[in-house]
């Protein structure tokens, strides 16, 4: 399960307004009549799909106590996914471990 803050490239403390202009930012990006790059639709839902999640308070409350309360089996790996999407927001595309 892919970390839905990291999806969006959002701190998890992110207001709605930062998560609403970040959505609106990415699904623009990388919705299907806007971008023919391959990978492109599967970004685009999962961008849909960690808006739908983290827009809803409730939701978004159930969400932060599965991930508080999650094990971490492979902490560098974690981190390596983390700074990947941090860089993909930008544009960089860091190979995979």
């Amino acid at each position: 399960m892919d970390n839905l803050y990291n999806v969006l490239g959002i701190a998890p403390n992110a207001s709605e307004d930062e998560i609403k202009k970040v959505y609106r930012s990415l699904a623009m990006r990388f919705h299907p009549d806007r971008n023919q790059e391959p990978g492109a639709d599967a970004r685009f839902k999962a961008i849909v799909k960690a808006y739908e999640v983290l827009s809803d308070p409730e939701k978004r409350e159930e969400y932060n106590q599965s991930l508080n309360h999650r094990i971490i089996i492979d902490p560098e790996a974690e981190a390596y996914q983390l700074w990947r999407s941090v860089f993909a927001m930008q544009g960089v595309t860091i190979p995979a471990a």
